[in-house]
């Protein structure tokens, strides 16, 4: 079966943080999701319940955040919080302080820019922005364990959103193009809320991520081999682990959650409501 695989992109895929992390981990697993667009043959931690319900929670954490920002009261948001797991990040995030009241904010922002005959996507938690000055990235993040601040550093969400958000986000700031060095992304923690991670960001970054953004958009597009991963471990969370004969057993749920994004960084687009940017 898997000598028969698709190799080539539609030329309509829209690349996202989450595909650009697949190909970079295992660019069989890009093949098969997104080329092939395959069900997912198995499940990606133990115990599977366990797992739906953390998903789930996280998603709805999300969702609260979301409406909490655009003016729902907290009397009312609370009442969704129906877990004690709810509960502890809803308490944690109504108590922390963003210093954000003076920033303009846009919650779930999409960003859009064209790289070569694709695109780069990214949803964004919340920017936060002083036009002129200061552009912050918020991404809520519901990990049981902290991550290192290397591992993040290196994640594709990383460099995709602030490398983006120079690159797309002029109109956010009065038309002006956002320079690096007023970016910076705090992934904060619902488990750990007064330990964010925060990367500040320059001019070298910025060239450093868009080039590679864009090599490896342009790699993965020209790509007609999409060999497995030689990181065996990688394959324990991997859903399509059956396809490549690399075992059938589950990593744990530590072990996925380590390892790929928080429940929901995906989604759905409706592109007749992105405003094209063009350069």
């Amino acid at each position: 079966m898997l000598d028969t695989l698709r190799t080539e992109l539609p030329g309509s895929f829209a690349f996202s943080q989450s595909s650009l992390q697949d190909y970079f981990d295992c660019p069989r697993r890009f093949q098969l999701r997104y080329i092939e667009n395959l069900a997912w043959p198995a499940v990606e931690s133990e115990p599977v319940l366990e797992n739906e319900r953390r998903q789930q929670e996280g998603q709805l954490f999300h969702r609260m955040v979301q409406q909490h920002l655009v003016g729902l009261p907290d009397q009312s948001l609370t009442r969704l919080a129906n877990s004690p797991e709810l509960a502890r990040w809803w308490e944690n995030y109504l108590g922390y302080d963003f210093n954000i009241n003076d920033y303009a904010q846009s919650t779930e922002l999409i960003l859009s820019a064209p790289v070569d005959t694709h695109r780069l996507l990214a949803k964004y938690d919340l920017v936060a922005i002083v036009p002129g000055r200061k552009a912050i990235i918020f991404d809520w993040k519901t990990y049981h364990k902290r991550p290192r601040e290397d591992w993040m550093a290196a994640r594709m969400q990383t460099r995709v959103y602030r490398a983006l958000l120079v690159q797309a986000g002029a109109y956010l700031n009065n038309g002006i193009p956002i320079q690096p060095e007023q970016v910076e992304m705090i992934y904060w923690y619902a488990d750990y809320p007064s330990e964010p991670s925060r990367f500040q960001y320059n001019a070298a970054q910025y060239k450093r991520d868009w080039d590679a953004l864009t090599g490896i958009i342009r790699e993965i597009s020209n790509q007609r081999l999409f060999p497995l991963t030689d990181d065996i471990k990688k394959c324990a969370y991997c859903p399509y682990r059956s396809y490549c004969n690399r075992g059938g057993k589950a990593g744990t749920l530590d072990e996925t959650e380590a390892e790929t994004d928080t429940p929901g960084s995906e989604f759905n687009l409706n592109f007749e409501q992105i405003t094209e940017i063009e350069f």
